[in-house]
């Protein structure tokens, strides 16, 4: 999308942070879909991406919903789904009535000051931030690997 819309790069980000600050004074609740498309094994290969069952994250919206709303959030609710039965097409067969299971796995990550920093200017912070992200991220894919693991046996 990008390649063929360059002029558009970086205006989600900013649309981010303007929605941002518009919740500084209505309380809300902010969902970030990091990973920022339905994994297919194509995509992984096209994004090189060094995990087994998920696509790279893209820290860039979080960051900012953390940067400009951050010290209203004390916690930051992850939460992993996983479609064992149904895992090459799940919206489809959820679509069509052959989704069969899903399995849910929520924590509760703390929000700490090491999260909030500018992610645009910061070098720095914006390296420290993407480690963090891909350090959940692997997490992540570890229970994704085990869930599947034991819904073949």
């Amino acid at each position: 999308y990008l390649l063929r819309h360059p002029e558009r790069r970086g205006k989600d980000v900013e649309t981010t942070r303007r929605s941002c600050e518009k919740f500084r004074a209505h309380p809300t609740t902010i969902v970030n879909f990091v990973e920022g498309s339905r994994f297919t094994e194509e995509k992984q290969q096209q994004a090189r991406s060094p995990y087994q069952n998920l696509l790279s994250p893209k820290a860039a919206g979080i960051a900012m919903a953390l940067s400009v709303l951050g010290s209203q959030f004390d916690k930051l609710l992850n939460v992993t789904l996983c479609y064992p039965e149904n895992n090459q097409k799940p919206f489809y067969d959820m679509l069509s009535g052959r989704l069969t299971r899903i399995v849910v796995r929520v924590s509760l990550e703390p929000v700490t000051e090491e999260l909030h920093g500018d992610y645009v200017n910061d070098k720095n912070f914006k390296r420290r931030f993407q480690c963090w992200l891909n350090r959940l991220w692997e997490e992540k894919d570890r229970q994704l690997t085990e869930i599947m693991q034991q819904a073949e046996k």
